[in-house]
C-alpha cells in the first residue's frame, strides 16, 4: 500500500507539472486570451490607427520621417488624424528635427524610420538625444514577427542596438499592446531626466488582417501530424496576433514624474545664498525643461540679480542686454566667486571637470540625473549641498525665498564691466583685415545686428560656430540650439526644420561651419517642399578648422584638413532654395545681402549665405558650455 501511495503522489505530482507546462504554454501562445477576446478578421482597421490615436492624445503635431514600407501604416493614419507627416531626406535629420521639436514645444519630439539601415542611420542622432536630455520617441519597423532572425529582408537585432542609447525599449508583439506600450513609452521619456525612447513595430502589427493572412498562408503544408501542428500554430500566432486588437482602451497620457527638491534643501540653499558676497550662477540645459515656463525662470533670474552664465539651452534665458547675463571671463569669476549655483550644468569638460571651481567656494549642484549631478566629484571638487530635482523649479522656490534679497550690485557690475572690456577688444579684432576673403567676426556681428528679435540661432559647427557663441546673442528664451555634450555635427538641417515648425513666424539662423554644412545640405529639399524658409549662413574657409588649428602646429601636417571653397550656394538654388556669395569685394554690401536674405525668407524661400572667410587668431571655448 505503500509502495501505491507512492506512485500515485508520483503520479500526481507529474500530471501537475504536465498540466502547469500545458496551461504555461497555452498562456504564452495566447490561446487563454484568445478564450475571453475576440478576433475581428473582418475589420479592415490596423496597427497605425492605434498608434495615431495615442500620440493625437498626447498632443503631438509633428512626425517626422524618411518613408519606409515597413511603417507606411502609421504615417497614413497619422495624417489622416492631423498630425503632420514631415518627412526628410536622412533619418538623422527626422530624429534632430524631432529633438528640436521637443526642445521647443516642451512635449515629446517624434521620428518614425523603417527596419534596419533606416534605424542604424539614425543612432548618432538618437544617443545625441540621451546626452541632451530631449524626450523623444523613435518609431521603429522590422520584420514580421515570425520571420525575427529567419533571415527577413533588414531583419537586424535592434533592441540590443538601442537598449544602451534609450530610456525604454520594447517590442510589439500583438496589435493590442500598441497602445499600452505607447503611453508608458511617452510618460517616461519626460519623467525624471528626460531621454529618448524606441518602439520596434514588426510588420505584422502594423497592416491589416485581410493582408497580413495571406502572408500566414501555408501553399503546400506538409502531411501527417506534423503538418496539421504547423497550420494550427500559424493560425493560433495570426489569431492571437488580432486578438481583442480594437477594443476600447484609454489613450490618455500616464502622469510623468519629475524629481524636486525638498523643502528643507531649499531652505538650506536660500542660507547660503542669504550670506554669499560674490555669488555666481551656471545655468545650463536643463533648466529650460518643463514644467516650470522659461519666463518664471527668468524673472526669477532677475529677482535674484546674482550675475549668471548661460549655457546650452539656456542660452537667451536673459535677454540680449541682460546686466547680470555675463558672457565673457568664467573661468576668472569662478575663482573669485564665493558661492556657485550649478543649475542643470554638469562638471564635465566643459568645466574642465570641475578643477574650474574655487575650493573655498560653497557650492549648490541642482541636477535631475544623480550621476551628472556628482560628475567627478570624487576628484576635483565636492559638493556643499546636492539635490537631485528640478533646476528650473528650483530657482524659483529659490528666488520665493530669498525675496527682497539682492546680490550686492557692485560684483555684477565689476564682471559686466570685465564683458564689456572683452567684447570690445573683439569688436576691434572683427575690424580687421584678414589675409584673404571676410572676417568671420565681422560677419557674425553684421547677423547679431541685423536678425529679428524673435530669431532662433541654430548652432552646427566647429571653429566659425565657437566664434558665434561668444558674439551672437539669442534674445529671449529657448532661442538658441546646440546639439550638446556631444557635441555632434550635422544637427543643423534637422534643428532648424523643428524650429521653424514650432515657430512658423520667427527666423530662424542656421549657423554653419563648411565642414558641417555637408551633412545637411541635402535638407535645403525639404525646407523647399515643407515650406520652412530658414536662412543658412555658412562660414566657408575651406577647411576644418577647428581640427586643423592644433594639428599643424603639433604634427606638422594638414592632411584631411583641407576643403574646397565650393559654390554651396548653387546646392541651395539647384534644391529650390536662394543662395547668395559673399565676397570680400562684397564686403561693403554685406548688410544689403543678410537683408535680402531675410526678404527671401519671408517670402518662402529658404536661403543660404556662402560667406568665404579668412583665418583670424580669436579662439574661444566649447559652445556647449
Amino acid at each position: 500500500m505503500e509502495l501505491f501511495g507512492c506512485i500515485s503522489s508520483i503520479l500526481g505530482y507529474s500530471a501537475c507539472v504536465v498540466l502547469t507546462g500545458v496551461l504555461f504554454a497555452a498562456y504564452n501562445l495566447g490561446v487563454i486570451y484568445q478564450l475571453f477576446h475576440k478576433t475581428e478578421t473582418k475589420s479592415p482597421r490596423h496597427g497605425g490607427e492605434s498608434v495615431a490615436e495615442v500620440l493625437r492624445a498626447h498632443g503631438i503635431k509633428f512626425l517626422f520621417t524618411l518613408v519606409g514600407g515597413h511603417i507606411s501604416p502609421i504615417l497614413v493614419a497619422c495624417e489622416k488624424v492631423g498630425i503632420r507627416i514631415v518627412d526628410t531626406r536622412h533619418e538623422a535629420t527626422a530624429v534632430f528635427a524631432a529633438d528640436a521639436v521637443a526642445r521647443l514645444s516642451g512635449t515629446v519630439g517624434v521620428a518614425a524610420v523603417t527596419a534596419g539601415p533606416g534605424l542604424t542611420n539614425t543612432v548618432t542622432a538618437v544617443k545625441n538625444a540621451q546626452m541632451a536630455e530631449s524626450p523623444l520617441l523613435l518609431l521603429g519597423g522590422a520584420a514580421s514577427t515570425l520571420l525575427q532572425g529567419r533571415g527577413a529582408l533588414q531583419d537586424i537585432d535592434q533592441m540590443s542596438l538601442f537598449k544602451p542609447l534609450c530610456k525604454f525599449c520594447a517590442s510589439i508583439r500583438t496589435v493590442r499592446e500598441i497602445v499600452p506600450t505607447l503611453r508608458k513609452a511617452l510618460a517616461i521619456a519626460q519623467s525624471g531626466t528626460p531621454g529618448p525612447v524606441f518602439i520596434e513595430f514588426p510588420i505584422d502589427t502594423l497592416y491589416p488582417y485581410h493582408l497580413v493572412s495571406k502572408e500566414f498562408a501555408v501553399k503546400n503544408p506538409p502531411k501527417g501530424l506534423m503538418g496539421k501542428l504547423v497550420s494550427w500554430y500559424l493560425n493560433n500566432h495570426l489569431m492571437n496576433l488580432f486578438a481583442g486588437a480594437w477594443e476600447t482602451r484609454d489613450v490618455s497620457p500616464l502622469p510623468v514624474h519629475i524629481p524636486q527638491a525638498t523643502d528643507d534643501q531649499v531652505q538650506g540653499c536660500i542660507e547660503l545664498v542669504s550670506r554669499a558676497k560674490k555669488p555666481v550662477i551656471l545655468l545650463g540645459s536643463q533648466a529650460t525643461l518643463p514644467p516650470t515656463p522659461a519666463e518664471d525662470i527668468r524673472k526669477a533670474l532677475e529677482d535674484l540679480g546674482i550675475p549668471c552664465f548661460l549655457g546650452g539651452m539656456s542660452r537667451g534665458m536673459l535677454g540680449k542686454d541682460s546686466p547680470i547675463h555675463i558672457r565673457q571671463n568664467r573661468r576668472d569669476a569662478l575663482k573669485e566667486a564665493d558661492l556657485v549655483l550649478l543649475a542643470g550644468t554638469v562638471c564635465d569638460f566643459r568645466l574642465s571637470y570641475g578643477r574650474v571651481l574655487n575650493r573655498r567656494s560653497k557650492i549648490i549642484a541642482v541636477n535631475r540625473n544623480k550621476s551628472q549631478l556628482l560628475k567627478n566629484s570624487d576628484m576635483f571638487w565636492k559638493p556643499t549641498i546636492a539635490i537631485q530635482g528640478d533646476a528650473g523649479s528650483f530657482i524659483v522656490r529659490l528666488s520665493k525665498g530669498l525675496k527682497g534679497h539682492r546680490c550686492p550690485e557692485e560684483w555684477p557690475q565689476s564682471l559686466k564691466a570685465g564683458d564689456s572690456t572683452k567684447e570690445d577688444a573683439n569688436r576691434a579684432k572683427a575690424n580687421e583685415k584678414t589675409e584673404h576673403h571676410l572676417n568671420p567676426l565681422k560677419v557674425l556681428h553684421c547677423v547679431d545686428e541685423l536678425m529679428a528679435d524673435d530669431s532662433i540661432i541654430v548652432a552646427d559647427g566647429g571653429d566659425f560656430v565657437g566664434s558665434a557663441a561668444y558674439i551672437m546673442r539669442p534674445r529671449g528664451p529657448l532661442r538658441w540650439l546646440d546639439p550638446g555634450a556631444f557635441g555632434t555635427l550635422g544637427v543643423g538641417g534637422g534643428f532648424a526644420l523643428g524650429a521653424k515648425l514650432c515657430r512658423p513666424e520667427s527666423e530662424v539662423w542656421i549657423i554653419y561651419g563648411d565642414g558641417s554644412l555637408g551633412y545637411s545640405v541635402a535638407e535645403y529639399d525639404t525646407f523647399t517642399r515643407h515650406k520652412t524658409p530658414v536662412i543658412s549662413v555658412v562660414g566657408n574657409d575651406a577647411c576644418w578648422s577647428q581640427i586643423s588649428r592644433e594639428q599643424v602646429p603639433i604634427l606638422g601636417s594638414n592632411v584631411a584638413c583641407g576643403l574646397a571653397f565650393t559654390d554651396y550656394h548653387t546646392v541651395a538654388d539647384g534644391y529650390g532654395g536662394k543662395g547668395y556669395l559673399v565676397r570680400r569685394e562684397d564686403e561693403n554690401q554685406l548688410s544689403d545681402i543678410i537683408k535680402l536674405a531675410q526678404r527671401d525668407a519671408k517670402e518662402g524661400k529658404a536661403t543660404l549665405l556662402n560667406v568665404l572667410i579668412g583665418k583670424t587668431n580669436f579662439r574661444e571655448g566649447s559652445i556647449s558650455v
